[in-house]
């Protein structure tokens, strides 16, 4: 039995060496815990403490943390998460996807919280826990198969279609800077490029089976807390549609506030939307709905094309980023095809934003007469050409012919291996593909997209007060007086506000191993107050709203330091042209521009940063235990050591000087 002094934890985690194929079961060390939780967190100061700036993402001196929870795997509301943390191959700083279903209970089940991966393997391998049995197991027939199949077979091998497998596909294999690690059930955890890094481990796949359980400090007080936010979800307003759509029933809502990414960005508004809309989703291809570990809202679905040159496509997970993504980004209005995009890199292992980016910036490379061959390598590149995105994911995944390869290193990193024009057309922010906020029409994710410590990103600080209108909730988190602005889309004022509290309440959700969606900011049913007393219930560790926020700082602010360790800071913290010198022409953002000039420096004060260099204060770090952290990082800057990692970086600075001319 475990003597570790918190419930809501296993107590130990695994390390796993693959180099040279030991496996250690190591106490959860308390420090850990109690100043970064679990999850996110935990990842965090792993990642600090183990990967200094000098490391290669995709060198066997890179780590690939696996962490849940103490919420993970409980009765609260959405418990099924957990986080893959690395330094990212796509972006060469902080990078971390958190993926859903029901892989984090399951881990936590078998007896660890979290799993360190070092070294790299001499062949594939997968690792197999069932409880205490842990072992590496040849993956040798494995490699070069889909997820799916992977899956499968391993599901066959052990006898048990109740085990729960994370894997790459051969995009992560061939080492895709946008590679994700598919979770079942078809869950993605894409964003940053993870899965490239557990490909550079020749790490195929970790399959989990457990059947322990894990203790909890006050049961009747956490269930009765679980039950009663499990019901104000199915009150909430937003529930119905939620439910019955998923986030695709986004798709209706964002096209007349102008926030729908179109053509690359040249727009904020998709003439044809409603062909790829989440309603027609649902009419068109439904098969079931499914949901998430003990999720009230089963946002997910299941999708199968039953005619037409996509039959027998089926799809769990797509969502709304995806319908953007394949669908209007690159003016694609074929909703099969659209399916049959989503399936293949579920299939072989592709975030579906970065993968839809690569394509637009192609298109548009294409438009511009940038790629002057038409058509390139066989691929006709133009707007709404479905057939060119279904090859052109084909090519990315297996780094197939000079233009596969090319877009196979993300946006950024062909931005800047083509020179001349192409990084006007990259849109990103630290490497990382722009997701299907077009910021413009709403200033709270414009700030967003730049501040957060992965890239560009919608779900660090996830600002939906002002993109819902959502003013009762508004009044109840912070007052009255901040009405009006805080819940208006194109106001300036309190965004930043809104954003620094969305992003220290998004490290603690991401640490606990809760869902962002759902109950936490779209329900807005689960707050600060809501979470610790979960804490304190499951933990036994007596938590408050000042603890938790510290604690949600204290990650954020070692996240923002890491990454200042690779010379990262305010002249990173920009958006490309088209956001802040080219007006939205689009629905109800017509004639706005994302005024990073008045809410940068907002953010800057609110976090008590350095204003010119965007950097933690000795005073912020000493506040937050940090100390020694912000030492470390201010002789890195100090020696240029910072400065000379960030000019080896190799993807291309966002283009923001002026509008370029028409080609």
């Amino acid at each position: 039995m475990s003597t570790f002094p918190y419930q809501g934890y296993a107590g130990q985690y695994l390390r796993i060496n693959l180099t040279s194929g030991t496996i250690s079961k190591l106490p959860l060390p308390l420090e850990w815990v109690e100043n970064y939780l679990g999850g996110n967190g935990i990842g965090t100061r792993i990642l600090w403490d183990e990967v200094p700036p000098e490391v290669d993402p995709l060198s066997p001196e890179n780590k690939l943390i696996v962490a849940t929870g103490p919420l993970c795997g409980g009765p609260m509301p959405n418990s099924g998460r957990l986080e893959f943390i690395a330094k990212s191959p796509l972006t060469g700083m902080y990078g971390d996807a958190n993926a859903g279903g029901h892989f984090g209970p399951e881990l936590k089940y078998a007896g660890y919280d979290l799993i360190v991966f070092e070294g790299k393997a001499p062949e594939p391998v997968y690792l197999w826990i069932k409880d205490n049995v842990v072992g590496l197991r040849s993956a040798a027939d494995l490699w070069g198969k889909g997820v799916f199949e992977t899956e499968t077979r391993l599901k066959s091998l052990a006898k048990d279609p109740e085990l729960k497998v994370a894997a790459i596909g051969p995009a992560g294999e061939n080492l895709v800077r946008f590679a994700s690690i598919q979770v079942t059930y078809r869950r993605s955890a894409a964003r940053t490029g993870i899965g490239a890094v557990m490909g550079s481990k020749n790490l195929k796949a970790i399959a989990v089976r457990g059947t322990g359980a894990i203790p909890v400090a006050e049961p009747v007080k956490l269930m009765e807390h679980s039950f009663n936010l499990h019901e104000v979800i199915r009150r909430n307003e937003f529930y119905p549609g939620v439910h019955r759509y998923g986030t695709p029933g986004l798709v209706t809502l964002m096209q007349p506030m102008g926030r729908f990414p179109t053509r690359n960005y040249q727009f904020g508004s998709f003439d044809g939307f409603e062909e790829i809309a989440g309603e027609q989703l649902r009419e068109d291809h439904i098969n079931r709905d499914v949901s998430c570990f003990n999720c009230p809202v089963a946002c997910d679905k299941v999708y199968e094309v039953t005619s037409g040159e996509c039959k027998g496509v089926l799809n769990a997970s797509v969502e709304y980023e995806t319908l953007n993504s394949l669908g209007a980004r690159i003016c694609n209005r074929n909703l099969p095809a659209l399916l049959k995009g989503n399936e293949i890199c579920d299939d072989l292992g592709m975030d579906t934003i970065s993968a839809g980016g690569a394509i637009a910036f192609a298109f548009e490379l294409a438009e511009k007469g940038i790629f002057l061959e038409s058509p390139y390598e066989g691929v006709h590149l133009e707007w709404g050409n479905h057939q060119a995105m279904i090859e052109l994911l084909l090519r990315m995944a297996l780094r197939q012919g000079e233009l596969g390869n090319l877009l196979a290193e993300g946006t950024s990193h062909a931005a800047r291996i083509l020179g001349g024009d192409a990084p006007k057309y990259a849109m990103h922010v630290k490497g990382q593909d722009i997701a299907a906020q077009d910021g413009r029409a709403q200033q709270s994710m414009g700030l967003a997209h730049v501040t957060s410590s992965r890239g560009a990103d919608h779900l660090k600080a996830f600002p939906v007060l002002d993109e819902t209108g959502y003013p009762s909730e508004g009044v109840r988190r912070y007052g009255q007086e901040y009405m009006p602005e805080l819940v208006e889309p194109l106001a300036v004022k309190y965004k930043a506000m809104l954003v620094k509290d969305g992003e220290d309440y998004g490290a603690i959700i991401d640490s606990v191993g809760t869902c962002k969606s759902g109950g936490t900011f779209v329900m807005a049913a689960i707050y600060w107050q809501e979470t610790a007393d979960a804490i304190t219930y499951t933990t036994s560790m007596e938590m408050d709203i000042d603890r938790l926020k510290t604690i949600g700082e204290r990650i954020y602010n070692l996240q923002r330091m890491y990454n200042a360790m690779h010379g990262i800071d305010r002249k990173d913290d920009v958006l490309p042209w088209r956001f802040t010198l080219m007006p939205s022409t689009s629905g109800n953002a017509s004639g706005s521009t994302c005024r990073l000039d008045l809410t940068l420096p907002d953010y800057y004060q609110l976090r008590s940063w350095d204003p010119e260099s965007g950097l933690p204060t000795a005073e912020t770090t000493d506040r937050l235990g940090l100390a020694t952290e912000h030492l470390q990082m201010q002789q890195q800057v100090e020696s240029g050591r910072a400065a000379s990692i960030r000019a080896e970086m190799t993807w291309a600075a966002p283009y923001t000087d002026g509008v370029p001319a028409e080609r």
